[in-house]
Protein backbone atom coordinates (compact mmCIF):
# COMPACT_ATOMS: atom_id res chain seq x y z
CA UNK A 1 0.00 0.00 0.00
CA UNK A 2 1.36 3.40 -0.90
CA UNK A 3 1.55 5.89 1.96
CA UNK A 4 0.44 9.43 1.15
CA UNK A 5 3.13 12.14 1.78
CA UNK A 6 1.10 13.87 4.50
CA UNK A 7 0.48 10.58 6.29
CA UNK A 8 4.17 9.65 5.92
CA UNK A 9 5.26 12.95 7.47
CA UNK A 10 2.77 12.43 10.33
CA UNK A 11 4.13 8.94 11.05
CA UNK A 12 7.73 10.18 10.97
CA UNK A 13 6.76 12.91 13.40
CA UNK A 14 5.27 10.35 15.81
CA UNK A 15 8.45 8.24 15.67
CA UNK A 16 10.72 11.24 16.25
CA UNK A 17 8.58 12.42 19.15
CA UNK A 18 8.78 8.97 20.74
CA UNK A 19 12.55 8.85 20.39
CA UNK A 20 13.06 12.32 21.82
CA UNK A 21 10.72 11.54 24.69
CA UNK A 22 12.57 8.36 25.70
CA UNK A 23 14.36 8.40 29.11
CA UNK A 24 17.74 8.06 27.43
CA UNK A 25 17.17 11.04 25.12
CA UNK A 26 15.75 13.14 27.93
CA UNK A 27 18.82 12.38 30.07
CA UNK A 28 21.14 13.33 27.22
CA UNK A 29 19.25 16.60 26.75
CA UNK A 30 19.48 17.42 30.44
CA UNK A 31 23.15 16.52 30.82
CA UNK A 32 24.86 17.46 27.55
CA UNK A 33 28.29 17.80 29.21
CA UNK A 34 28.43 14.42 30.99
CA UNK A 35 30.88 12.80 28.56
CA UNK A 36 32.95 15.98 28.50
CA UNK A 37 33.15 16.02 32.30
CA UNK A 38 34.22 12.39 32.39
CA UNK A 39 36.90 13.12 29.78
CA UNK A 40 38.43 15.75 32.08
CA UNK A 41 38.92 13.26 34.94
CA UNK A 42 39.22 9.79 33.43
CA UNK A 43 42.83 10.34 32.42
CA UNK A 44 44.20 11.86 35.63
CA UNK A 45 44.38 8.61 37.58
CA UNK A 46 44.21 4.86 37.00
CA UNK A 47 41.95 2.24 38.60
CA UNK A 48 45.00 0.95 40.56
CA UNK A 49 45.98 4.31 42.12
CA UNK A 50 44.56 6.65 44.70
CA UNK A 51 42.18 9.01 42.99
CA UNK A 52 39.28 11.39 43.35
CA UNK A 53 35.52 11.82 43.59
CA UNK A 54 33.62 14.43 41.56
CA UNK A 55 30.12 15.86 41.74
CA UNK A 56 28.57 18.55 39.56
CA UNK A 57 25.25 20.12 40.54
CA UNK A 58 23.15 22.41 38.35
CA UNK A 59 19.93 24.13 39.34
CA UNK A 60 19.77 22.13 42.56
CA UNK A 61 20.12 18.76 40.81
CA UNK A 62 23.07 16.39 40.68
CA UNK A 63 23.99 16.06 37.01
CA UNK A 64 27.29 14.20 37.41
CA UNK A 65 28.77 12.11 40.21
CA UNK A 66 31.64 9.65 39.81
CA UNK A 67 34.60 8.15 41.60
CA UNK A 68 38.00 7.40 40.07
CA UNK A 69 40.74 5.22 41.56
CA UNK A 70 41.04 3.67 45.01
CA UNK A 71 40.27 4.96 48.46
CA UNK A 72 42.81 2.60 50.06
CA UNK A 73 45.72 0.85 48.32
CA UNK A 74 45.74 -1.87 51.00
CA UNK A 75 42.16 -3.01 50.54
CA UNK A 76 41.84 -1.89 46.88
CA UNK A 77 38.36 -0.53 47.57
CA UNK A 78 37.15 1.85 44.86
CA UNK A 79 36.23 5.48 45.44
CA UNK A 80 32.54 6.29 45.19
CA UNK A 81 30.08 8.94 46.37
CA UNK A 82 30.09 7.47 49.89
CA UNK A 83 33.88 7.64 50.33
CA UNK A 84 34.92 10.01 53.13
CA UNK A 85 37.96 12.23 52.51
CA UNK A 86 39.79 14.55 54.88
CA UNK A 87 38.52 17.95 53.74
CA UNK A 88 41.55 19.90 55.03
CA UNK A 89 40.91 23.66 54.69
CA UNK A 90 37.57 22.99 52.97
CA UNK A 91 36.61 22.56 56.65
CA UNK A 92 36.82 26.31 57.29
CA UNK A 93 33.34 27.00 55.89
CA UNK A 94 31.90 24.67 58.54
CA UNK A 95 33.89 26.34 61.33
CA UNK A 96 32.64 29.71 60.11
CA UNK A 97 29.08 28.38 60.06
CA UNK A 98 29.46 27.21 63.68
CA UNK A 99 30.47 30.74 64.69
CA UNK A 100 27.62 32.26 62.68
CA UNK A 101 25.12 29.97 64.40
CA UNK A 102 26.34 31.26 67.77
CA UNK A 103 25.83 34.81 66.48
CA UNK A 104 22.35 33.74 65.36
CA UNK A 105 21.71 32.43 68.89
CA UNK A 106 22.73 35.76 70.39
CA UNK A 107 25.65 34.13 72.22
CA UNK A 108 28.38 35.94 70.28
CA UNK A 109 29.00 39.04 68.16
CA UNK A 110 31.42 39.53 65.28
CA UNK A 111 33.04 42.43 67.17
CA UNK A 112 33.60 40.28 70.27
CA UNK A 113 37.33 40.20 71.02
CA UNK A 114 39.54 37.28 71.95
CA UNK A 115 39.99 38.82 75.37
CA UNK A 116 36.21 38.91 75.81
CA UNK A 117 36.07 35.16 75.24
CA UNK A 118 39.31 34.23 76.97
CA UNK A 119 40.01 36.73 79.79
CA UNK A 120 43.40 35.10 80.43
CA UNK A 121 44.55 35.76 76.85
CA UNK A 122 47.51 38.20 76.52
CA UNK A 123 46.74 41.89 76.12
CA UNK A 124 47.11 41.80 72.33
CA UNK A 125 43.88 39.76 72.20
CA UNK A 126 41.92 42.95 72.95
CA UNK A 127 42.53 44.10 69.37
CA UNK A 128 41.53 40.83 67.66
CA UNK A 129 37.85 40.37 66.91
CA UNK A 130 35.92 37.28 65.87
CA UNK A 131 35.51 38.97 62.48
CA UNK A 132 39.30 39.28 62.16
CA UNK A 133 39.68 35.55 62.81
CA UNK A 134 36.96 34.66 60.30
CA UNK A 135 38.35 36.74 57.44
CA UNK A 136 42.08 36.20 58.07
CA UNK A 137 42.92 39.73 59.18
CA UNK A 138 43.94 38.85 62.76
CA UNK A 139 47.70 38.96 62.23
CA UNK A 140 48.20 35.91 64.48
CA UNK A 141 51.63 34.30 64.28
CA UNK A 142 51.40 31.07 62.24
CA UNK A 143 51.32 28.10 64.58
CA UNK A 144 53.10 26.01 61.96
CA UNK A 145 56.08 28.40 62.16
CA UNK A 146 56.09 28.13 65.94
CA UNK A 147 56.11 24.34 65.70
CA UNK A 148 58.98 24.45 63.21
CA UNK A 149 61.04 26.46 65.70
CA UNK A 150 60.07 24.27 68.64
CA UNK A 151 60.98 21.05 66.84
CA UNK A 152 63.82 22.30 64.65
CA UNK A 153 65.87 19.46 63.21
CA UNK A 154 63.20 16.81 63.73
CA UNK A 155 61.41 14.99 60.92
CA UNK A 156 57.63 15.31 60.78
CA UNK A 157 57.31 11.71 61.98
CA UNK A 158 59.04 12.75 65.23
CA UNK A 159 56.81 15.74 65.94
CA UNK A 160 53.72 15.10 68.10
CA UNK A 161 50.36 16.12 66.69
CA UNK A 162 48.92 19.39 67.91
CA UNK A 163 45.23 20.05 68.69
CA UNK A 164 43.12 23.21 68.57
CA UNK A 165 43.69 23.61 72.31
CA UNK A 166 47.42 23.30 71.70
CA UNK A 167 47.26 26.04 69.07
CA UNK A 168 45.40 28.34 71.47
CA UNK A 169 48.08 27.64 74.09
CA UNK A 170 50.79 28.62 71.59
CA UNK A 171 48.95 31.88 70.83
CA UNK A 172 48.76 32.60 74.57
CA UNK A 173 52.55 32.35 74.74
CA UNK A 174 52.99 35.15 72.18
CA UNK A 175 53.24 38.85 72.97
CA UNK A 176 51.78 40.32 69.81
CA UNK A 177 50.64 39.90 66.22
CA UNK A 178 52.52 40.10 62.91
CA UNK A 179 50.58 43.23 61.94
CA UNK A 180 47.85 45.43 63.40
CA UNK A 181 44.62 43.39 63.24
CA UNK A 182 42.30 44.51 60.46
CA UNK A 183 44.99 46.26 58.40
CA UNK A 184 46.18 43.36 56.26
CA UNK A 185 45.03 39.98 54.97
CA UNK A 186 47.08 36.85 55.60
CA UNK A 187 45.73 33.31 55.50
CA UNK A 188 45.76 31.86 59.00
CA UNK A 189 45.11 28.24 59.89
CA UNK A 190 45.73 29.16 63.51
CA UNK A 191 42.89 31.66 63.45
CA UNK A 192 40.44 28.89 62.63
CA UNK A 193 41.86 26.61 65.31
CA UNK A 194 41.24 29.44 67.78
CA UNK A 195 37.68 29.81 66.41
CA UNK A 196 37.07 26.13 67.20
CA UNK A 197 38.06 26.87 70.80
CA UNK A 198 35.75 29.92 70.81
CA UNK A 199 32.87 27.60 69.84
CA UNK A 200 33.77 25.26 72.70
CA UNK A 201 34.02 28.07 75.24
CA UNK A 202 30.77 29.81 74.27
CA UNK A 203 28.65 26.69 73.66
CA UNK A 204 30.00 24.60 76.51
CA UNK A 205 30.34 21.51 74.32
CA UNK A 206 33.31 20.11 72.36
CA UNK A 207 33.72 21.59 68.90
CA UNK A 208 33.18 18.25 67.13
CA UNK A 209 29.96 17.71 69.08
CA UNK A 210 28.71 21.22 68.27
CA UNK A 211 29.25 20.57 64.55
CA UNK A 212 27.32 17.31 64.83
CA UNK A 213 24.41 18.79 66.78
CA UNK A 214 23.97 22.02 64.86
CA UNK A 215 25.10 21.19 61.30
CA UNK A 216 25.66 17.54 60.46
CA UNK A 217 22.65 16.00 62.23
CA UNK A 218 20.07 18.61 61.12
CA UNK A 219 21.25 18.25 57.51
CA UNK A 220 21.38 14.43 57.79
CA UNK A 221 25.06 14.41 56.90
CA UNK A 222 25.22 11.05 58.64
CA UNK A 223 28.82 10.09 57.90
CA UNK A 224 30.46 13.51 58.22
CA UNK A 225 32.67 13.90 61.29
CA UNK A 226 35.28 16.20 62.77
CA UNK A 227 37.64 13.30 63.33
CA UNK A 228 39.28 12.75 66.71
CA UNK A 229 41.59 9.74 66.80
CA UNK A 230 40.35 7.10 69.23
CA UNK A 231 36.96 8.78 69.78
CA UNK A 232 35.14 8.20 66.51
CA UNK A 233 35.24 6.14 63.35
CA UNK A 234 35.41 7.46 59.81
CA UNK A 235 33.17 5.22 57.69
CA UNK A 236 34.29 4.37 54.15
CA UNK A 237 37.51 6.24 54.81
CA UNK A 238 39.92 7.31 52.10
CA UNK A 239 43.60 7.36 53.06
CA UNK A 240 45.99 9.96 51.70
CA UNK A 241 48.86 9.10 49.36
CA UNK A 242 51.91 10.78 47.82
CA UNK A 243 53.73 9.61 44.73
CA UNK A 244 57.46 9.30 45.46
CA UNK A 245 59.42 8.48 42.31
CA UNK A 246 56.64 6.26 41.02
CA UNK A 247 55.89 4.61 44.37
CA UNK A 248 52.68 5.46 46.20
CA UNK A 249 53.34 6.13 49.88
CA UNK A 250 50.58 6.38 52.46
CA UNK A 251 50.98 9.91 53.84
CA UNK A 252 47.74 10.23 55.72
CA UNK A 253 48.83 12.05 58.87
CA UNK A 254 51.15 14.91 59.81
CA UNK A 255 51.81 16.90 63.01
CA UNK A 256 48.92 19.23 62.05
CA UNK A 257 46.37 16.53 61.19
CA UNK A 258 44.72 16.53 64.63
CA UNK A 259 43.50 20.14 64.56
CA UNK A 260 39.80 20.41 63.76
CA UNK A 261 38.90 24.05 63.19
CA UNK A 262 41.26 24.57 60.28
CA UNK A 263 40.95 21.22 58.52
CA UNK A 264 39.79 18.19 60.51
CA UNK A 265 36.45 17.27 58.94
CA UNK A 266 35.95 14.08 56.90
CA UNK A 267 33.04 14.00 54.46
CA UNK A 268 31.78 12.44 51.23
CA UNK A 269 30.07 13.61 48.06
CA UNK A 270 26.78 12.17 49.32
CA UNK A 271 26.92 14.37 52.42
CA UNK A 272 28.35 17.44 50.70
CA UNK A 273 25.42 17.39 48.28
CA UNK A 274 23.24 17.96 51.37
CA UNK A 275 25.54 20.79 52.45
CA UNK A 276 25.22 22.40 49.03
CA UNK A 277 21.43 22.10 49.21
CA UNK A 278 21.44 23.69 52.66
CA UNK A 279 23.48 26.65 51.41
CA UNK A 280 21.28 27.05 48.37
CA UNK A 281 18.03 26.93 50.34
CA UNK A 282 19.25 28.74 53.50
CA UNK A 283 18.35 25.86 55.79
CA UNK A 284 20.70 26.85 58.61
CA UNK A 285 20.78 30.63 58.31
CA UNK A 286 18.69 33.14 56.39
CA UNK A 287 20.06 34.89 53.32
CA UNK A 288 20.50 38.03 55.42
CA UNK A 289 22.42 36.13 58.11
CA UNK A 290 24.65 34.55 55.45
CA UNK A 291 25.51 37.91 53.88
CA UNK A 292 28.61 38.57 56.04
CA UNK A 293 30.08 35.21 54.96
CA UNK A 294 29.91 36.19 51.29
CA UNK A 295 30.98 39.81 51.71
CA UNK A 296 34.68 40.17 50.90
CA UNK A 297 37.13 41.74 53.32
CA UNK A 298 38.32 45.03 51.82
CA UNK A 299 41.51 45.67 53.79
CA UNK A 300 44.85 45.70 51.97
CA UNK A 301 45.48 42.20 50.67
CA UNK A 302 48.84 40.53 50.96
CA UNK A 303 49.81 37.11 49.71
CA UNK A 304 50.39 34.66 52.58
CA UNK A 305 53.81 33.25 53.28
CA UNK A 306 52.45 29.78 52.50
CA UNK A 307 51.22 30.92 49.07
CA UNK A 308 52.57 27.70 47.54
CA UNK A 309 49.78 25.88 49.37
CA UNK A 310 47.12 27.96 47.61
CA UNK A 311 45.79 26.95 44.19
CA UNK A 312 46.81 29.18 41.32
CA UNK A 313 43.38 30.81 41.18
CA UNK A 314 43.94 32.19 44.68
CA UNK A 315 47.04 34.06 43.59
CA UNK A 316 44.93 36.96 42.33
CA UNK A 317 45.25 40.40 43.89
CA UNK A 318 43.37 41.50 45.79
CA UNK A 319 42.37 38.28 47.45
CA UNK A 320 38.68 38.42 48.31
CA UNK A 321 37.68 36.45 51.41
CA UNK A 322 34.55 36.38 53.55
CA UNK A 323 33.88 33.95 56.38
CA UNK A 324 35.34 30.59 55.34
CA UNK A 325 35.00 31.36 51.62
CA UNK A 326 37.22 32.82 48.93
CA UNK A 327 35.08 35.22 46.88
CA UNK A 328 37.09 36.01 43.77
CA UNK A 329 34.79 35.98 40.70
CA UNK A 330 35.63 33.80 37.71
CA UNK A 331 35.13 35.06 34.16
CA UNK A 332 32.74 37.68 35.49
CA UNK A 333 30.65 35.14 37.41
CA UNK A 334 30.13 35.55 41.16
CA UNK A 335 31.84 32.72 43.00
CA UNK A 336 32.26 31.37 46.54
CA UNK A 337 34.88 28.68 46.81
CA UNK A 338 37.53 27.05 48.94
CA UNK A 339 40.32 24.57 48.57
CA UNK A 340 41.78 22.06 51.00
CA UNK A 341 45.36 20.84 51.05
CA UNK A 342 46.99 18.56 53.59
CA UNK A 343 49.43 15.70 53.41
CA UNK A 344 47.94 13.15 50.97
CA UNK A 345 44.72 15.08 50.29
CA UNK A 346 43.49 17.85 48.02
CA UNK A 347 39.88 19.08 47.91
CA UNK A 348 37.92 21.93 46.38
CA UNK A 349 34.40 23.34 46.21
CA UNK A 350 33.41 25.88 43.55
CA UNK A 351 29.97 27.47 43.92
CA UNK A 352 28.52 29.90 41.38
CA UNK A 353 25.30 30.99 43.14
CA UNK A 354 23.88 33.16 40.36
CA UNK A 355 24.44 30.32 37.88
CA UNK A 356 23.11 27.63 40.25
CA UNK A 357 26.29 25.64 39.62
CA UNK A 358 28.40 23.72 42.14
CA UNK A 359 31.49 21.59 41.53
CA UNK A 360 33.11 19.54 44.30
CA UNK A 361 36.26 17.42 43.95
CA UNK A 362 37.76 15.33 46.75
CA UNK A 363 41.13 13.67 46.20
CA UNK A 364 43.35 11.34 48.26
CA UNK A 365 46.48 12.16 46.30
CA UNK A 366 48.61 15.29 46.41
CA UNK A 367 49.65 15.77 42.79
CA UNK A 368 46.47 17.07 41.12
CA UNK A 369 45.61 20.70 40.37
CA UNK A 370 41.97 20.59 41.45
CA UNK A 371 41.51 24.31 40.87
CA UNK A 372 42.33 23.91 37.17
CA UNK A 373 40.27 20.73 36.84
CA UNK A 374 37.20 22.21 38.52
CA UNK A 375 37.35 25.37 36.41
CA UNK A 376 37.53 23.26 33.24
CA UNK A 377 34.21 21.79 34.33
CA UNK A 378 32.85 25.27 35.08
CA UNK A 379 33.81 26.34 31.57
CA UNK A 380 31.39 23.75 30.18
CA UNK A 381 28.48 25.52 31.88
CA UNK A 382 29.35 29.20 32.19
CA UNK A 383 28.57 31.45 29.26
Amino acid sequence: MRVQPDRFNFLVGIVLFSLLSSPQSAKAAQHPAEKQIDAIFSGVTSPQESGLAVVVRKDGRTVFVRGYGLRDLRSNLPIDARTNFRLASFTKQFTAMAIMLLVHDGELRYDTTLSNVFPEFPAYGRAITIRNLLNHTSGLVAYEDLMDKQYAGKSWEEIPQITDAGVLALMEQQTGTKFLPGTKWEYSNGGYCVLAMVVEKISGVPFAEFLHRRIFAPLRMQNTVAHIYGKDRVANRAYGYTNDAGVWLETDQSPTSATLGDGGIYSSLDDLIKWDDALRNHRLLSAKEMRPAVTPENSAAVLPENVEDLPKAAGEKPLAYGFGWFLNPYRGHARMWHYGSSIGFHTIIQRFPADNLTIIILSNRSDLDLSALSLRVADLYLR
